[in-house]
């Protein structure tokens, strides 16, 4: 447990996983590029001390490796939250009488600090801003991407209260920096902060919000969590887990909420929903892919409270393998017991890095009839935040890394019998479902199987040296059982077309799996599987053709056009702009790192 930021960075620093950069640096780009290249490569977290034009020094990377992560979160290792976890949801105080009592409490100290604390004094609020005092341009607000529409706070502790029940949530929200007293808030349509939104809406009230930065990392983590709904029990109240002390908090100067005492900054205010909509956006999002313009609620500040020293703290979401990633793993972690005890046959999952949290989830069972995998794996899409699942691979080994645990799962998955494509709801920020917040998704079945279900086919996984010419193939190469194409793409259903005519050839003996996106993907395995899962609603995407040992299962993960059923806006990529690249290879040497 941490008490605080300053005491999560001293720790750090401690370990040799904080670096310090005095030289100015900019809040637009540049801060934004450099982070990227640390948590590609595993590097340390962060301190900027000096951002010109700015009042705060910018803290970067916290989560920024998993060993980091487990650290902030107070374990030697992430495995560790499952087993907390677990060891509370084998408390069974009704049975067994005395003996079984006695046998509880040293597993009761995983409840210590699970209720908040209030407090009457918070370091948070040494310094007050009020009304026209308050200037959101003074703070290292970074603009990360650039096509951004603007800068963006990226680790935001949104703070509301359900106006009916008085319930609080803790959620993390991006915020576009509008002016300097109000941000948009990005509350998308499925999450806790928007059903407060629209309850206030129809009640005809404006809907108070504070806005928290920094604190216990732990708290930081919290926010993100895909915390189910439990009366009574908010983001607070399993940080407070976590951490085994409480989380203090003190009311806010202007609104009727709880903030936390020892955060670096607290923006407090209002949303008014009979205001208009702004205008939000583009975003270089974490699908790594920008989002576009779209219409959201406008936050008014209506008072900027910080520590005399404060760190203004952030994040970077992009391609991966990103920062988010690694708490994304957490939450895996720690909700496994609980997806346990709805699925029993649940043995692990994993999402990928590729698969950007919820585009890709790899599910281990224990299998003992059939059509289990099925049964596992539309469990699984009805937990939670798992509905926006997109791709699940349902297998019985081990689960392994995302490419890997694909190669093994071609010998046991015949296309056609062993692949199942359904709909249901996907997260708002996937550009390539059918329709906003509704697609396709893709089951495989990678288990053993059973009689009933057809027995195993007979396959031996085949990689080619010498493949196919084909004029519209740009790139290409084969992995036993496993095809990856790049094309340029010119016109509607152009990678049908190609699709067809690589399955006549010889070279598609052994293959089970033909997966083609766009020629600026590449080759390499994890940035191709990023881009085709980004890239494709399953269902409408997805086919089973011939090839020369038999079903092969094709994904078309190129850019759709309007003629192809195609008619919102196809994202780019979030790419940093060559100037910014050079202008830090120049620097680098000054950065110290």
């Amino acid at each position: 447990m941490f008490r605080n930021l300053k005491a999560y960075l001293e720790a750090l620093e401690a370990r040799g996983e904080l670096r310090r950069v005095p030289v100015p640096v900019d809040a637009e780009l540049e801060i934004a590029e450099i982070a990227d290249r640390m948590v590609k490569k595993g590097g340390p977290a962060l301190l900027f001390e000096r951002v010109r034009g700015k009042d705060f020094p910018v803290a970067i990377g916290l989560f920024g490796t998993r060993d980091r992560t487990a650290f902030a979160l107070g374990v030697r290792d992430l495995d560790e939250l499952a087993e907390r976890v677990q060891t509370l949801l084998a408390l069974e105080p009704g049975k067994g009488g005395l003996s079984a009592l006695l046998k509880l409490l040293p597993k009761l100290g995983d409840l210590r600090g699970f209720f908040p604390k209030r407090v009457r004094r918070a370091p948070v609020q040494e310094v007050v801003h009020r009304g026209e005092a308050v200037d959101l341009t003074r703070l290292p607000v970074l603009k990360t991407w650039p096509l951004d529409g603007g800068p963006f706070f990226t680790l935001p502790l949104v703070i509301t209260k359900d106006p009916e029940t008085g319930e609080l949530n803790l959620g993390m929200y991006r915020m576009q920096l509008l002016d300097q007293k109000s941000t948009a808030m990005h509350w998308q349509l499925h999450k806790v902060g928007r059903k407060h939104y629209e309850k206030a809406r129809r009640m005809g009230r404006r809907l108070e919000v504070a806005v928290a930065f920094g604190g216990d990392p732990v708290l930081t983590y919290a926010a993100t969590a895909p915390l189910p709904p439990l009366p009574g029990v908010s983001e607070f109240h399993l940080a407070g887990f976590l951490r085994r002390a409480p989380i203090e908090l003190a009311r806010g100067v202007t609104v009727d909420l709880p903030v936390p005492a020892e955060a670096e900054f607290v923006l407090e205010g209002y949303v008014d929903p009979q205001e208009p909509l702004v205008e939000e956006g583009p975003f270089g999002d974490h699908t790594g892919f920008y989002t576009p313009v779209d219409l959201y609620p406008r936050f008014h500040v209506t008072a900027l409270t910080h520590r005399q020293s404060a760190v203004y703290p952030a994040t970077l979401v992009g391609p991966p393998p990103m920062e988010d990633a690694y708490l994304i793993e957490a939450s895996e972690r720690l909700f496994l017991p609980a997806a346990r005890l709805v699925l029993p046959e649940v043995e692990d999952y994993h999402m990928p890095p590729e698969g950007v949290a919820h585009n890709w989830v790899n599910l281990r069972i224990r299998k003992e009839y059939p059509g289990q995998a099925y049964k596992a794996a539309m469990g699984l899409l009805g937990l939670g935040q798992m509905m926006f699942a997109k791709v699940v691979l349902v297998t019985e080994g081990r689960v392994r890394p995302g490419f890997a645990a694909l190669l093994e799962a071609l010998p046991h998955l015949l296309p056609g019998r062993d692949t199942l494509f359904v709909r249901g709801p996907m997260d708002v920020l996937d550009h390539s479902s059918r329709s906003f917040a509704y697609g396709g998704k893709l089951i495989l079945d990678a288990t053993r199987k059973l009689p009933e279900e057809g027995g195993e086919a007979p396959f031996t996984p085949r990689a080619h040296p010498d493949l196919p010419q084909d004029p519209e193939v740009q790139a290409q190469r084969q992995y036993p059982g496993l095809w990856l194409v790049a094309l340029r793409k010119e016109r509607p259903h152009q990678a049908w077309e190609v699709a067809e005519r690589l399955l006549t050839a010889p070279q598609s003996e052994g293959i089970r799996l033909l997966l083609l996106a766009d020629w600026d993907t590449g080759l390499e395995p994890h940035t191709f599987l990023w881009v085709l899962l980004n890239n494709i609603d399953p269902e409408r995407d997805g086919r089973v053709l011939r090839g020369a040992s038999g079903p092969v299962l094709v994904l078309d993960g190129t850019r759709k056009l309007p003629e192809e059923g195609f008619h919102r806006v196809w994202p780019e990529k979030a790419v940093m702009s060559p100037e910014v690249k050079a202008r830090v290879d120049a620097r680098w040497a000054e950065y110290g790192l």
